[in-house]
C-alpha cells in the first residue's frame, strides 16, 4: 500500500469514526454542560460548610463516641486476618510517611492508610450500624477523615465536623436507594456505596473543598460506587472489610485529593443525562438526600453495639441475659433455645462459618459462658468444641415474617425451654446500644477501654480516651498519632 493510500485509508476511518461516534451518542447525551440542580446545590453548599459549622451538643457528643468506638474497632482488629493483609498491604506501600496505620508503626500515604485503617475497622463485627440505609458508617467514614484530616494537618474541631457530615452523606445516599429491598432486589452492596459516600463527603471536608468541589467530589464518588452481595459468601471475612470499608475509604480520599488538586467533573451527577440515580434506582426520590438536613444528624440515628458480633445477632443475646436476670439458670438445666429474628436477618447469620457471625455459635456461647466477650467471639477453634456444639445442638433459628415487617428495628424473641418443663420467653424491641435503648457515654468508653486495652496498654488506652472525648480542642488531628500507634 503506497503513501496515498494510506492517507486516504485514516482519512476514511476518521470520518467513519466520527460517524459511528455520533450515532452512538445522540445529542441529548452530548451536552457538555447542564446546570447544577436544586438539590445538589443546597448539598454541596452544606457540605462546604460543614467544617466551620459548630455541631449541636447532642451530635457533637455522639460523633465523639462513635469515632471512640471505630478507634476500638480498628485496635480490637488488627490481629484477625483482615487487619493481617491490610497491614502487610499497608507496609508494601508505605512511600509516603503521611498518615497513621492504627496500631502500629507505619505511616503511609492518606490513600493507602485509609484503605488500611478502614480494613481495621471492619475486620469483624465490632463497629456502628446505621438500620435504615442498611450500612456501617463509622468502619469507612472515620478512616477517610483521619487519613485526609493528617494530610491537610486539620484541628480536631474540623475532624469532629468532618466525620459527622460523613454519616450525614453516606447514609443518605442508601436511603435515597432504598435501603435493604435496594440491595435485596438489585445484589448491589448497600454498605459500600454508603460508606463510599460517606468517606467522600469526609474527605472533602477535611480538605475544605468549596460548594463547587464538593459537587465535583459527588460526582467522583458516584464513578467509584461499587460493590455486590457477593461478599456474603466470604467465609475470611476479608473481602467484607474491604467492601464494607478499606474500598470507600480509600474511594473517598482519592476524590478529595484529586479534586483538591484541581480536578473537574460534572456539576450535578444527581440529576440531567446518565446520572448517579437513573444509573443506581431509577426511581429514587433525589429530595431525600437533604430531608431534614441540619436537623436531622444521621450520627444520632447510628447503633453501636454493645455485643462483637453480627447485628442480628444483638437482640438475642440481650435476651438472654435479661432471661437470667430474672429467673437463673446454667446451660446443662436447658433442653432447647427458639430464637426468632427477621427473614432477612436469619439468612445472614444462620449457620455460619465465622463465629460472630454465626447466630447458633453465639447462643451456645452465651449459654456456656453467660456473656460474650470479644475472644469468645473470634475464637474460631471453638466452633469444633465439644461442649459447645451440644450447646448448638439445641439452637433452633427461625426465620419470622412479623419480626421482618418490623425491620429495620432489629427485633428478637427467645424461648428457652428447660429440662423441668419451664418455659421462658423474652421478646426485645430495643436492642441495647441502639437509637431506642442507647448505651451511656460510660457504657461507650467500658466497652472501648475492654477492647483497647490487652493491645495499646492501659495508660495510652485513658490517654487516647480521654482525647477523642475532648477533641473540639485538639489544635491537630496529629496529636492522636502516638496514642494509636504500637511497635510492631
Amino acid at each position: 500500500m503506497n503513501e496515498h493510500q494510506c492517507t486516504t485509508r485514516r482519512g476514511m476511518l476518521k470520518r467513519a469514526g466520527g460517524v459511528i461516534g455520533a450515532a452512538a451518542f445522540p445529542m441529548s447525551a452530548r451536552l457538555s454542560a447542564q446546570p447544577a440542580g436544586p438539590v445538589i446545590t443546597e448539598l454541596s453548599r452544606y457540605m462546604s460548610e460543614a467544617g466551620s459549622r459548630p455541631l449541636p451538643e447532642e451530635a457533637l457528643e455522639k460523633t465523639k463516641e462513635h469515632i471512640l468506638d471505630t478507634l476500638a474497632a480498628m485496635v480490637s482488629g488488627v490481629d484477625l486476618p483482615p487487619a493481617r493483609l491490610a497491614m502487610q498491604f499497608a507496609r508494601a506501600h508505605a512511600g509516603e510517611k503521611t498518615a497513621t496505620v492504627v496500631c502500629s508503626n507505619l505511616l503511609c500515604g492518606a490513600i493507602e492508610a485509609a484503605l488500611a485503617n478502614g480494613m481495621l475497622a471492619h475486620s469483624d463485627e465490632t463497629d456502628d450500624s446505621h438500620a435504615l440505609s442498611h450500612s456501617h458508617p463509622g468502619c469507612a467514614v472515620v478512616p477517610a477523615a483521619l487519613a485526609a484530616g493528617e494530610q491537610f494537618g486539620i484541628d480536631g474541631a474540623r475532624f469532629v465536623r468532618a466525620v459527622a457530615l460523613g454519616y450525614d452523606v453516606g447514609p443518605r445516599v442508601t436511603m435515597t436507594l432504598g435501603g435493604l429491598p435496594y440491595q435485596m432486589e438489585t445484589h448491589r452492596a448497600s454498605h459500600s456505596v454508603a460508606s463510599n459516600f460517606g468517606a467522600s463527603a469526609a474527605a472533602g471536608c477535611a480538605a475544605s473543598l468549596n460548594a463547587q468541589q464538593m459537587r465535583w467530589l459527588l460526582d467522583y464518588a458516584s464513578q467509584q460506587a461499587s460493590g455486590i452481595v457477593a461478599w456474603q459468601r466470604d467465609t475470611d471475612h476479608i473481602e467484607k472489610s474491604l467492601v464494607f470499608a478499606g474500598m470507600p475509604a480509600r474511594n473517598g480520599v482519592t476524590a478529595a485529593l484529586l479534586v483538591q488538586l484541581g480536578g473537574t467533573g460534572v456539576d450535578d451527577v444527581f440529576s440531567g443525562a446518565d446520572n448517579f440515580l437513573m444509573a443506581f434506582a431509577a426511581k429514587g426520590n433525589p429530595e431525600k438526600l437533604i430531608e431534614k438536613l441540619g436537623q436531622r444528624y444521621e450520627v444520632a440515628q447510628t447503633n453501636i453495639k454493645k455485643w462483637t458480633v453480627g447485628s442480628p445477632i444483638q437482640a438475642p443475646l440481650d435476651a438472654l441475659v435479661n432471661m437470667r436476670k430474672r429467673r437463673p439458670f446454667e446451660a446443662d438445666q436447658v433442653d432447647k433455645v427458639i430464637v426468632r429474628v427477621a427473614t432477612s436477618e436469619a439468612k445472614t447469620v444462620n449457620n455460619r462459618e465465622i463465629p460472630d457471625i454465626c447466630m447458633q455459635h453465639m447462643i451456645a456461647v452465651m449459654l456456656l459462658d453467660k456473656t460474650a466477650s470479644f475472644a469468645a467471639a473470634h475464637d474460631k477453634p471453638r466452633l469444633k468444641d465439644s461442649a459447645v456444639l451440644q450447646e448448638r445442638a439445641k439452637v433452633q433459628l427461625v426465620p419470622d415474617e412479623e419480626l421482618e415487617r418490623q425491620y429495620p428495628k432489629r427485633e428478637s424473641i427467645v424461648e428457652v425451654t428447660l429440662k423441668d418443663g419451664t418455659r421462658l420467653t423474652e421478646r426485645v424491641d430495643a436492642v441495647r446500644g441502639t437509637v431506642d435503648n442507647p448505651m451511656t457515654r460510660e457504657e461507650v468508653v467500658a466497652k472501648c477501654r475492654d477492647l483497647m486495652t490487652p493491645l495499646l496498654g492501659s495508660e495510652k488506652c485513658s490517654k487516647l480516651i480521654e482525647r477523642v472525648l475532648d477533641l473540639e480542642h485538639v489544635k491537630k488531628i496529629q496529636e492522636l498519632r502516638p496514642l494509636l500507634q504500637r511497635e510492631i
